[in-house]
């Protein structure tokens, strides 16, 4: 710029001839007079970059480039692996530097990798919704659990909806649905998901879907439109991708520790109603402000919620279990062989026999599992006491059990011998059924410090406790006076 000026100062303003100019700066004519006639425009860009070092192995680049269309893209060459591959194969001995700027104007040229540009949105107020779901762990009951995280989320205000399962099967997504609606207080008209098994049956040429029949169902009966992304482009529903993302960072670190899967819910609950107050980033009103707007907009939720059930039919064997989608439930005992109805909710199994219930338990999710009820198999384990010890609903009830019930089957067996004393023992085990656990294990430690050895004793303290009575006379027997026997003689006369 300054030899520019320079130039032009010289011959416009000093008069000096251009063969005076050219020998003064060492330009040549034919460039001054270029300055002389227009403005500064600066130096002409090179059309080609030269690769002087580079250059005999740029073929090679491009092919394994353009093979990369046909691979996965987590397995694509990146500019590190061509250097890399470049001095292993090729004993090339140029700067990486020089392959990282040749590599990203390739993949340009090429179309391999670019980076994508999206669409600044703006979303209507209650129109769309979008349903995904993650994965996250947590500790429940003392255990590390791997669950599945349910997300709905409003395209146009942010409020969404996160919920814990330990399945993503259809009966979760639908529970997930139900429960999201009544969240947010409506049904979106439309919601937007990824290719779900669950609700996809086939994909068909481009946004045509096959879905499975439950699901059209479900949709059906709750007046919404599926939209489904196409193959491989989850950022068409990149808020609620955005969304797992978010509750995972924020409401499920630390991992969360909770009693059961229905605690650990209550709180995301909390979580979701707070994040209300939150005020995304470009927006001018907090999510519940826009929520506000969006809700008039939003279908109704029908009267009666949708039967989320499953019903199927099956025979208790000889173990008095029923499989149920490849996993055991207890029955008692008394119903071996008999046909039985099965109820599947999303959190429960549910046994009946002749419209009566005869088992309810919690779902099993996985293979080969058992969940076995102590009570339906006392009455068979005390008819016969030698099976106790090895009885696989005593295995997995004995670690749970309160020290006292240890110390009183060890007293039962020392007083009344090991066979009687189990049956005894299996006695008190089926106060369970009808009475308080907390109850019982008083009641246990009662008859423990008074020396009862039978299960009578028990019985009979259980009882008098349940109705309130005082058990201080029962607690210091030993100290009570001695009966005063005159009294008696008194009675007789007066009779």
């Amino acid at each position: 710029m300054d030899q520019y000026s320079y130039i032009r100062t010289a011959h416009r303003v000093y008069g000096k001839k251009i063969k005076q100019i050219a020998r003064e700066t060492g330009h040549s004519k034919n460039t001054i007079k270029k300055v002389l006639r227009g403005e500064y425009r600066g130096y002409k860009p090179r059309v080609e970059q030269p690769y002087p070092v580079l250059g005999p192995y740029l073929n090679i680049i491009d092919q394994w480039l353009k093979e990369d269309k046909q691979r996965p893209k987590k397995q694509r060459h990146t500019a590190a692996r061509v250097f890399s591959r470049l001095k292993q194969e090729h004993d090339f001995q140029g700067a990486e530097t020089t392959v990282r700027r040749y590599v990203r104007e390739a993949k340009l040229r090429l179309g391999v990798g670019a980076p994508q540009v999206f669409i600044p949105s703006d979303p209507q107020a209650g129109v769309e919704g979008e349903v995904d779901w993650g994965r996250c762990f947590a500790i429940l009951g003392g255990v590390e659990t791997l669950l599945k995280l349910f997300c709905m989320r409003s395209k146009f205000s942010g409020k969404h909806f996160v919920r814990c399962y330990p399945c993503e099967r259809q009966q979760a997504l639908f529970d997930g649905h139900i429960r999201g609606f009544t969240f947010f207080g409506g049904v979106f008209p439309v919601l937007i998901y990824d290719n779900l098994t669950t609700a996809v049956q086939k994909i068909l040429c481009g946004k045509n879907r096959i879905l499975q029949e439950s699901y059209d169902k479900f949709r059906g009966y709750y007046n919404f439109v599926p939209r489904f992304c196409n193959r491989g482009q989850g950022h068409e529903k990149g808020g609620v991708e955005g969304l797992v993302g978010y509750a995972r960072r924020n409401y499920m670190v630390p991992v969360p520790v909770a009693d059961s899967l229905e605690d650990l819910n209550k709180k995301l609950l909390q979580e979701c109603l707070a994040y209300g107050d939150h005020r995304i980033a470009g927006r001018e009103h907090t999510v519940n402000e826009l929520y506000e707007e969006e809700k008039k907009h939003l279908l109704s939720i029908p009267d009666i919620p949708f039967t989320n059930v499953e019903t199927a039919g099956g025979k208790v064997d000889k173990y008095a279990t029923v499989v149920v989608d490849k996993n055991r439930y207890s029955v008692p005992s008394s119903y071996g062989y008999f046909k039985v109805n099965v109820v599947l909710r999303v959190d429960r199994v549910e046994i009946f026999y002749g419209g009566k219930k005869i088992a309810s338990h919690r779902r099993l999710f996985g293979n080969n599992k058992w969940s076995l009820l102590p009570e339906h198999y006392l009455e068979l384990i005390a008819q016969r006491p030698q099976a106790f010890e090895s009885a696989r609903v005593i295995r997995q009830w004995r670690p749970n059990w309160p020290f006292c019930l240890e110390r009183l089957l060890e007293k039962f067996c020392q007083k009344q011998g090991h066979t009687k004393g189990i049956k005894d023992f299996v006695s008190v085990l089926m106060l369970y059924k009808d009475h308080a656990a907390d109850d019982i294990e008083s009641a246990v430690e009662t008859a423990l410090s008074s020396g009862a050895g039978s299960s009578q004793s028990v019985k009979h303290i259980l009882i008098h406790k349940e109705g309130d009575q005082s058990f201080s006379a029962l607690d210091n027997w030993q100290t009570l006076p001695p009966p005063d026997i005159s009294v008696y003689g008194q009675i007789g006369g007066a009779l």
